[in-house]
């Protein structure tokens, strides 16, 4: 076959690739095709298929120039295979067998969002940042996100070694891993203290904002609920749908969030639910560099609102709204359509939420405060005048703080507005009864 009637094959075929695309309005607005980058497409395609020195059909070889074309756009737009595709579906649905990571391309190389909670990956203390140097003996340099993704897949306790490279550390480190079925819990909630709920979300699933609205009714129908900690640390994203709803519980209407992008149907714009379920009460958003696209968002939401304090360290920045087009019944393509904006028009691409109050997660240890001696201690000390027995100490908090310095801090911070609060209201009191107003 001569290169003249390979380059008119491959015209023809680009042409009508994106005429399938619903391209050709784009195209009569543009003016033509580029027809000698085509050309110069053409003449490598040929050098390759001509001259490589193994044996490569046609189809691989277009296979292997879109995945390139999508490569070189953004990490996230990738072309996906039929076990892909359904390896999205599965990591939205709440279940699949895998290592339990969230990840990204960055440079050639696999890169760690978030790994889930509970996972094979957690477990073995991979972390936000991560990169990924070689799947087994197979260095990652060059290969696809969505090859990737199915190196890491793969049966229920199969092994899988990973050589891991981590900012701070002079040389990568091997771990290996047991795949397993990864169930992601999407929400469970429990009480810090008396008056003081946490609501951990690891991930944003079809039924998440039904999941939250049920873990706070639980929270609520226990005891008065004076505070809220909202845990949305390393936790990837997920359905966009789910976190409009999660910030909707906790806001009397307004705007969540807006999408904008090239095509008409891009531009979208989503809003609360007309009515705050939890009547107002103070909360804290703990976020960290593992917090990524729809835990952004309600992070933005809530900051823009002025609902709620947003604490920890910077969020991930992955902005982008990515849609799943169809090519066949076994091939699609994910690419990245539009780009979010809180309600006050900031952009998350690259950005993420930078918190009201940076604390960085550390290891803090309380110091031992048992030996000092008070008046108590003393022999013949007078006993308090409301005759209370204050030979006792309260225990300190030292556990949830040697545990989750971040946690404690918002735990902390919620005190400090529930005491604030209850002088404000003491003061009015004071106030409405000098002036004898009931």
């Amino acid at each position: 076959m001569s290169c003249s009637t390979i380059h008119q094959r491959l015209l023809s075929l680009v042409t009508a690739t994106c005429l399938s695309f619903g391209a050709s309005a784009a195209i009569e607005e543009q003016g033509q095709l580029p027809l000698d980058e085509l050309r110069t497409f053409a003449d490598v395609y040929n050098q390759i298929r001509i001259g490589y020195v193994e044996d490569i059909d046609d189809s691989t070889l277009l296979e292997y120039a879109i995945q390139g074309m999508l490569m070189g756009l953004d990490p996230h737009s990738v072309y996906m295979t039929k076990e892909a595709f359904e390896g999205l579906q599965e990591a939205t649905s709440g279940e699949f067998t895998g290592l339990g990571l969230e990840v990204g391309m960055e440079d050639g190389y696999v890169k760690i969002i978030s790994p889930i909670d509970g996972s094979p990956a957690a477990e073995a203390g991979l972390q936000s940042g991560d990169v990924i140097l070689k799947l087994g003996t197979v260095p990652v340099k060059g290969m696809s996100l969505s090859d990737a993704i199915d190196s890491m897949r793969g049966p229920a306790g199969s092994e899988i070694k990973l050589t891991v490279g981590r900012s701070g550390e002079s040389q990568p480190f091997e771990v290996t891993l047991l795949r397993d079925v990864i169930k992601v819990a999407s929400v469970r909630q429990r009480w810090l203290e008396p008056g003081y709920g946490y609501i951990r979300i690891a991930q944003f699933q079809s039924a998440t904002g039904k999941d939250v609205t049920g873990a706070l009714e639980k929270l609520m129908n226990k005891q008065k609920l004076k505070g809220l900690v909202l845990d949305l640390r390393n936790n990837p994203g997920g359905v966009l749908r789910a976190s409009v709803d999660v910030a909707g519980l906790f806001m009397d209407g307004g705007k969540v969030v807006y999408t904008e992008g090239r095509l008409p149907n891009s531009d979208m714009e989503f809003n609360a639910q007309p009515e705050d379920a939890t009547a107002g009460i103070p909360i804290v958003v703990l976020i960290n560099s593992g917090s990524a696209s729809a835990s952004e968002i309600v992070a933005g939401a809530l900051q823009d609102h002025g609902r709620a304090v947003i604490m920890g360290t910077r969020s991930f920045g992955k902005g982008s709204v990515q849609t799943v087009l169809p090519i066949s019944d076994s091939r699609a393509v994910k690419l990245t359509t539009a780009l979010y904006f809180t309600p006050n028009g900031r952009s998350i691409q690259a950005e993420g939420i930078e918190p009201d109050i940076e604390v960085e997660r550390a290891k803090v240890t309380a110091y031992d405060n048992s030996r000092r001696v008070t008046e108590a201690d003393l022999t013949g000390h007078l006993n308090n005048a409301n005759g209370e027995d204050q030979s006792k100490s309260k225990k300190p908090a030292s556990r949830l703080l040697s545990r989750d310095n971040q946690l404690y801090e918002a735990l902390t911070l919620l005190k400090g507005i529930n005491i604030l609060g209850l002088r404000d209201d003491k003061t009015a009191n004071i106030e409405q009864d000098a002036r004898g107003e009931s």
